[in-house]
C-alpha cells in the first residue's frame, strides 16, 4: 500500500489503482468504492462501467448490499440476483444490467469516514471463500489509504484553525497597545474598552481591532508573524 501512495497523486489514483487490480485478480466485471460523508454516500471510483450505475440505484432507494456492508461493517454476499428477495427493486434492476453476482466488503476506515469495496460479476456464485478472504485485503488497504488522507486532511484543518486564532492574537494585541498609547491607560483597560465596543457594535472582537488599526494607520493591519532575529 505505502508504494501504491507513493506512485499515485491523489487518494483517489490511489483508490483507482487498487480496484483496477482488485477487478484483475477477482475477475470481477466491475468494482466500486463507497464512500459515506455526512450521511450521503457516494461513488468515489469506479471500474467497468455497470459499477456506478448499481450504486446509484442503491444509494437511489437507500437501500442495497453496499449501503448494507457499509453501515454493519459486516460483509455482503449476493450469490446470484436471481435468487435474491433482499432489497425491493433492486436485485432485478442488477440482473437486467447483467450482474448476476456481488460482493461487498465494508472499508475499515477506523475515522468518521464510512466505506464499501463492491465487487460485481455476470456469473452467478461467481465469490467463492477463498476470493472473499484476498478480497478482504484490498478493504483494507483502501480503508489504509482513506484513514490517511482524512488525518492529513484534519491536520490541515487543524494548522489553518490554528493559524487564523494566531493571526487574530496579534491584531488583538495590537489594537491593545494602540490603546494604551493613547488613552495611557493600563493593559486590562484597554482590553475592556475593546470589548465593549465589540457589543455595542455587534462585531466580534477581532473586527473591532481590524477597524481600530486600520483607521489609525491607514492601511489594514499585518497578520504575519513577527521575523525571528538570527543567533
Amino acid at each position: 500500500m505505502i508504494d501504491w501512495l507513493l506512485d499515485t497523486a491523489s487518494v483517489r489514483d490511489f483508490l483507482q489503482h487498487l480496484v483496477d487490480d482488485a477487478v484483475s485478480v477477482s475477475g470481477a466485471d466491475g468494482c466500486g468504492v463507497t464512500i459515506q460523508r455526512q450521511h450521503r454516500p457516494l461513488t468515489v471510483v469506479s471500474t467497468g462501467g455497470v459499477a456506478e450505475k448499481l450504486d446509484e440505484k442503491q444509494y437511489g432507494q437507500d437501500d442495497g448490499p453496499c449501503l448494507q456492508a457499509l453501515r454493519t461493517a459486516r460483509p455482503v454476499h449476493v450469490a446470484d440476483t436471481l435468487k435474491e428477495d433482499r432489497w425491493g427493486s433492486y436485485p432485478a434492476f442488477a440482473a437486467n444490467l447483467g450482474i448476476r453476482s456481488s460482493l461487498s466488503l465494508p472499508i475499515p476506515v477506523h475515522t468518521h469516514t464510512a466505506g464499501a469495496l463492491n465487487f460485481y460479476a455476470a456469473d452467478p456464485h461467481a465469490f467463492s471463500q477463498d476470493d472473499r478472504h484476498t478480497l478482504a485485503s484490498f478493504a483494507a488497504q483502501a480503508g489504509g489509504g482513506i484513514a490517511l488522507a482524512q488525518r492529513l486532511a484534519d491536520t490541515a484543518d487543524f494548522t489553518h484553525d490554528l493559524q487564523a486564532a494566531l493571526s487574530s492574537r496579534r491584531i488583538i494585541d495590537q489594537a491593545i497597545g494602540s490603546i494604551m498609547q493613547q488613552q495611557r491607560c493600563t493593559e486590562e483597560e484597554a482590553f475592556d474598552l475593546l470589548r465593549r465596543l465589540s457589543q455595542q457594535t455587534n462585531l466580534k472582537l477581532n473586527d473591532v481591532c481590524t477597524r481600530l488599526l486600520t483607521e489609525l494607520a491607514g492601511q489594514p493591519p499585518t497578520t504575519r508573524p513577527p521575523l525571528r532575529p538570527r543567533l
